[in-house]
């Protein structure tokens, strides 16, 4: 088998950012990109083309994300697991490559911040951790470090650097504030406790001003704190009255000295420099994790934890929508027949249907507290039916959303699976008890047609043959079945010592692929049902989606090692891999015409591959 060539980084990727990462949206200082993580990436996107690169490296997920006031360097941060050491990594932005890991922390890295001129990097470690470490960015090594928060006073959570001194940063936290200097020829960083009074805070957020006089901490009670850098004095806060609901969790402050405010609420607030009081708010969707200065004076960006960016206008105030993507784990993906400029994903409350050439969301079918398992477009292109987790089939119209018929009790534990036949008269679903129930759908009507009663688990992929009178059903009770559809009666049955996660028909329907939770693929015959070959699928972690080309030569796989790959079908042999994804694989296509690959995962992200060109 040849060695398989890396495809390793998609052409595009489409989800947007990583929203519970505070402070996880950044403008770069060029002002032409953002940056943002996503599991265990981080992307640099291009404001115009919309162009995007990735940087690979963390082994978990990016914690913490920091762009150098010359632009010069990214530092990055990642939670791992509790006694292991998690790295900050150190790149390069205009080669976009490692230069350093810094690896000191254990356990999670919660927040980084590069002096004012790029001397130095600090980085705080986790609750488990509790240490702030002082690194020299040239030398790429550590200068000294220091627990972060006296013993008495609770973690520290948030650390920003100075605005114009390299020797001073401030860290925050639960109801402490520190105020810290750099003692370099003894190696030392001294703190200084920030007096608030009587009030007792949780810090979210802290902003210093560009004369280093004063510095500005948001709370989650919702109000915003005044601090003097040199006496280490609150000075004033407020508002005293309307505090905002849930917490202050990101600002912004402006040249004017008034303030943009981003709470958990999801409001965005221009407030007054002086009293805090409220000029002009908007609301976005999901609690506020960034507020982001553009460069341009005129406009800012904002991310929210529901996965949302917005640009917003400083004069009119009003938001617009530049990215977003779904919030929970996506369970299938699929492509209109015939064309692969649209895509439909599903997940947790929602169907999103996709325009690729642009990477942009066109329609979201919103069904609240539901998850759906399952998606299919019927070959007319007429409908959208949807596998749902209350036992329900529902179809929509692909154009508007609308609601076209519901399916209801189609299985007494959920829809699991779901398959239309290429005439669009029959629906074949799969439901959680293992039941394969065949549905006759007419102009106005729809009724049960048939009932298989052989599976004893869920039903996890339906595929259909192209005459519409077989169908191959796989199971998590380690059974593939292949049905005939017209007289309902089972033709053969595939048993394997697995859960079955995925099945396909070669195009020329002699033979089905299987694979699943014993990370196999396995080639079987449709006539008999014996088995051809297994090939080992994956080398850690199960199996979950496949999809074939048109032609039968190449197939792709993905699952829990977080890997897509393409396999030449007759020589069962991986050509291409690619690294991309940071959660579990859940389903992938090729789309038809052979120009991308779409990959979904668990962690919500959604992956367009190029194809690879395998003349």
């Amino acid at each position: 088998a040849c060695s398989p060539q890396n495809c390793s980084q998609p052409d595009l990727s489409l989800l947007s950012l990583a929203g519970h990462v505070p402070c996880g949206l950044i403008c770069h200082p060029d002002k032409e990109h953002i940056l943002y993580p996503l599991g265990c990436t981080v992307v640099i996107q291009d404001l115009d083309s919309k162009k995007q690169t990735f940087l690979h490296g963390h082994t978990n997920n990016v914690s913490c994300i920091v762009v150098s006031g010359n632009g010069v360097y990214v530092a990055s941060g990642q939670v791992t697991f509790l006694g292991f050491k998690a790295d900050v990594i150190l790149w390069d932005f205009q080669r976009k490559e490692l230069l350093a890991r810094l690896s000191l922390h254990k356990g999670k890295v919660e927040g980084l911040a590069f002096s004012p001129n790029s001397l130095y990097l600090v980085s705080l470690g986790g609750q488990d951790d509790g240490s702030v470490v002082v690194w020299h960015v040239g030398k790429r090594e550590a200068v000294c470090g220091s627990p972060a928060s006296a013993h008495s006073a609770g973690s520290m959570t948030v650390v920003v650097c100075s605005s114009r001194r390299d020797e001073m940063f401030v860290t925050a936290g639960n109801g402490t504030i520190r105020v810290w200097e750099l003692d370099l020829a003894n190696r030392k960083i001294r703190p200084t406790e920030c007096q608030t009074g009587q009030l007792r805070r949780v810090i979210k957020c802290v902003k210093v001003a560009d004369d280093d006089n004063y510095f500005y901490v948001g709370t989650s009670s919702g109000d915003v704190l005044k601090v003097n850098t040199n006496n280490k004095l609150m000075t004033h806060y407020g508002p005293q009255k309307e505090k905002f609901s849930s917490g202050v969790t990101a600002l912004l402050l402006l040249k004017t000295g008034d303030l943009i405010v981003g709470t958990g609420g999801g409001i965005v607030a221009l407030c007054k420099g002086s009293n805090y009081k409220v000029m002009k708010k908007i609301q976005v969707q999901g609690a506020v994790t960034s507020l982001t200065c553009s460069g341009q004076d005129h406009q800012f960006f904002v991310g929210t934890n529901e996965c949302q960016i917005y640009r917003i206008n400083y004069t009119a105030f009003k938001e617009e929508l530049i990215a977003a993507c779904h919030t929970e784990a996506i369970h299938d993906i699929v492509f209109p027949l015939g064309t692969s400029d649209l895509f439909a994903t599903c997940s947790k409350n929602d169907i999103r249907v996709w325009h690729t050439p642009e990477n942009r969301e066109l329609l979201r079918i919103v069904v609240r507290n539901m998850t759906c398992h399952a998606v299919e477009i019927t070959s007319d292109g007429k409908s959208i039916i949807s596998a749902w987790n209350d036992g329900k089939i529902r179809a929509f119209t692909p154009e508007t959303g609308r609601l076209m018929y519901v399916i209801n009790h189609a299985h007494s534990l959920g829809v699991t699976a779901i398959a239309a036949t290429s005439d669009c008269k029959r629906i074949i679903s799969g439901g959680g008890e293992g039941q394969v129930r065949v549905w006759e759908i007419g102009e106005k009507t729809h009724k049960l047609g048939e009932v298989l009663k052989e599976h004893v688990s869920a039903v996890s992929c339906i595929k259909i043959k192209k005459n519409n009178r077989e169908c191959v059903t796989a199971s998590l009770d380690g059974t593939c079945i292949i049905w005939d559809i017209v007289r309902f009666v089972r033709n053969q049955m595939i048993l394997a010592n697995t859960l079955f996660k995925c099945v396909c028909y070669h195009p020329e329907e002699y033979q089905i692929i299987t694979s699943g939770t014993d990370r196999r693929i396995g080639y079987w015959e449709v006539f008999d049902g014996s088995a051809i070959r297994e090939v080992e699928g994956s080398v850690s972690g199960s199996v979950n989606g496949m999809d074939i080309t048109s032609d039968g030569a190449y197939f792709v796989t993905g699952g829990d090692d977080h890997l897509v790959k393409l396999w030449d079908y007759n020589e069962g042999a991986v050509t291409h891999v690619g690294v991309g994804h940071s959660g579990n694989i859940a389903r992938l296509k090729i789309c038809p015409g052979k120009k991308y690959i779409v990959s979904v995962s668990a962690d919500g992200a959604i992956l367009l591959w190029k194809y690879p060109d395998l003349h």
